[in-house]
């Protein structure tokens, strides 16, 4: 029987965070060898990353802390971190296949994915019309893709319903369809700022320990309209992979988090482990499970890693 080969560049996603203004390149410490950058400073990066073939990036935007507010409304603006970066990489690199994560929490005063009611609870309903009109805005930018991380009943049937609407029937939804509350998202938080001030998100993230829940919540966006789904964190749930495959015909993207890759980069400082071999060992276990596409942040380091 044949060995899963490594999988080619065209099968990575990039996540990357753009910041406002020019000229910035600044170090996530938590995420060593990932950045903030400016969209000037993104699109150098891009001009290497492209070349060695990588198959497209998920774009998140980091606000800046004066821009917040309780319903997190810099998201959807048409002057927005996202909206501006993916209009000006569209224009340089127009092949290149640019997502979008659609969600409000970097943008909110709360951290949290949905404005906050009175009791302090996160109003699924009006986060629905937000994260509808965050998409319709990334469509208008250029965004090939939408990728709705938030987690509210019912997102992804009012994304779909407002880009069709909008007519942008045509761009791709990738939903977070499955997305655990997990230990594992530290890192990223870390990055964009973007961790709740009060109470945490387990009220709008599945399970860890629920299997069947966490398949339902993807069967449930595919039957919403999502075109792609999604099993985030990754390497922790190589089961529920596996099981996501068995069940549908859709495209599945594994999200390769921040803490996933964290942790593999202190094991290898500490000399316990040689990062590539461990890196190139994960990935395989990704294909292995069923993943289709993979999110992570070593497709930054694509010819690094894998052809070295």
């Amino acid at each position: 029987m044949l060995d899963i080969p490594l999988p080619g560049p065209e099968k990575f996603i990039w996540p990357v965070f753009v910041v406002e203004g020019t000229k910035k390149r600044e170090a996530i410490s938590s995420m060593p060898g990932q950045y903030r950058l400016s969209a000037d400073m993104l699109l150098k990066e891009l001009s290497r990353v492209t070349k060695e073939g990588i198959g497209g990036i998920l774009v998140f935007g980091v606000a800046d802390k004066g821009k917040k507010d309780n319903n997190g409304s810099m998201a959807f603006s048409a002057k927005g971190t996202v909206q501006k970066a993916v209009r000006e990489i569209k224009r340089e690199f127009p092949e290149l296949v640019t997502c979008t994560d659609v969600c409000l929490c970097a943008y909110t005063n709360h951290g949290h994915c949905g404005p906050l009611d009175r009791s302090g609870i996160v109003n699924n309903d009006k986060a629905n019309q937000m994260l509808a009109k965050t998409a319709v805005s990334h469509a208008e930018a250029g965004a090939d893709c939408v990728a709705p991380s938030a987690m509210m009943d019912g997102q992804v049937v009012s994304i779909r319903k407002a880009l069709d609407k909008a007519g942008f029937n045509q761009t791709i939804l990738m939903s977070y369809s499955t997305k655990f509350a997990s230990a594992m998202y530290g890192p990223f938080r870390d990055a964009e700022n973007s961790a709740p001030g009060k109470g945490d998100r387990n009220g709008y993230q599945a399970s860890y320990g629920n299997i069947r829940q966490a398949l339902l919540e993807s069967q449930l966006d595919e039957i919403e309209g999502a075109d792609i789904l999604m099993v985030k964190p990754s390497l922790f749930y190589l089961d529920i992979l596996e099981k996501l495959r068995g069940q549908t015909n859709l495209p599945i993207a594994a999200y390769n988090v921040s803490g996933e890759y964290s942790m593999l980069i202190a094991t290898a400082d500490r000399g316990w482990g040689n990062l590539n071999a461990m890196v190139r060992e994960s990935t395989i276990a990704l294909c292995r499970a069923g993943a289709d596409i993979i999110i992570s942040y070593w497709a930054g380091r694509y010819k690094e890693i894998f052809r070295t």
